[in-house]
């Protein structure tokens, strides 16, 4: 395994922190409220981040989401590139990568995914798609939205048909969000129902939202140290303490095995290596040590970190949000389990 970024990824993830670092201020975020910073999402497409991703693969995608998450950046990114960009690139057919790629590269079209599959929608005999899904991020502002079914494949929807609605949903983290309804609309199938298109394209996700889980970490992580470096009580700096130390070291190993288990994963995925159970394991970690983080990072602040206003609050709000996103640590333990036995039967067999 070589995780080091190829020149490419490196310019693109450079490209990224400054554009989420000069623009994502909190002031911005605080000017934002709820919704989607559009300026942000327009200076992102136009210097050609999110078409660059079909160029660094997966793992590009993950150290760009690393740097949206140190700012809590709030655009459509993640959800664009995985369930528009990465999943028409792989699974639709040369008419739909032709008629849809352009859009989602230069952002006039913004995709998201109804995922995972939880029963929520059925598709009838004659193609038309019935159901609700409780709650999609960056729904608000999708064009297009890729709605999932495990045994029947994967269809794209898009939001302005009239069998189609959107009601504003207000989440942990300010994403945008939205419960869809379908109400017979027929959907277009992603490419020719491929099978293992669903699981590829929410491996992906999983890989991806957890490495911007990394960069969320990591951004509440610096601005605990910050705060604890600069903070003095009884004359000394708070750093200085060794149960501050100890729990920011706790905090900085929990980053670091999230930010190693999704590398591991979009790398093997790059590389068109299986890859389901890897995605798993970054997965757990963004749950179960994402959260362990961002408490942490706000436990550090002291009474500072109770302010509601404070900028470490976003990053715990991140946090807890990609805690449930795709699965809570519970839940993904169990579909890894799962998988390793049916591969160890099948090994045996």
């Amino acid at each position: 395994m070589d995780f080091t970024p190829s020149d490419e990824q490196s310019a693109a993830q450079g490209l990224a922190a400054r554009i989420f670092g000069d623009l994502s201020t909190h002031e911005r975020l605080t000017a934002a409220g709820t919704g989607t910073d559009a300026e942000l999402w327009k200076e992102l497409c136009a210097a050609g981040l999110p078409a660059a991703v079909e160029d660094v693969g997966l793992l590009g995608l993950v150290l760009i989401l690393e740097e949206q998450g140190r700012t809590t950046a709030q655009v459509p990114l993640a959800a664009t590139c995985v369930y528009g960009l990465l999943a028409v690139a792989a699974h639709g057919t040369a008419e739909q990568r032709e008629r849809l790629l352009p859009g989602l590269r230069d952002g006039t079209a913004v995709a998201t995914g109804a995922f995972p599959a939880r029963g929520g929608v059925h598709i009838a005999e004659d193609g038309a798609l019935y159901g609700a899904v409780p709650w999609v991020p960056w729904l608000r502002d999708a064009t297009h939205v890729l709605v999932a079914d495990a045994e029947r494949g994967l269809w794209i929807v898009r939001t302005g048909e009239p069998d189609v609605t959107a009601v504003p949903v207000e989440t942990t983290a300010p994403w945008s969000a939205g419960r869809l309804v379908l109400d017979g609309v027929r959907g277009e199938r992603l490419g020719n129902g491929q099978p293992g298109a669903y699981a590829d394209v929410l491996a992906t996700a999983r890989t991806a939202f957890a490495g911007l889980q990394a960069g969320v970490c990591a951004g509440s992580l610096a601005r605990a140290v910050h705060h604890t470096v600069t903070r003095e009580q009884f004359g000394r700096p708070l750093s200085t303490n060794q149960g501050v130390l100890l729990r920011a070291a706790d905090a900085h190993m929990d980053t670091e095995a999230i930010r190693v288990t999704a590398y591991e994963a979009a790398w093997r995925h790059d590389e068109q290596r299986a890859c389901a159970a890897q995605a798993l394991t970054a997965a757990w970690w963004a749950s179960e040590a994402g959260k362990r983080v961002v408490h942490a990072g706000q436990h550090l602040h002291g009474g500072t970190g109770a302010d509601l206003d404070h900028p470490v609050h976003r990053h715990f709000l991140w946090g807890r949000q990609l805690d449930a996103y795709l699965g809570c640590g519970g839940e993904v333990l169990e579909e890894l389990g799962l998988l390793l036995a049916h591969s160890s039967q099948e090994g045996s067999s």
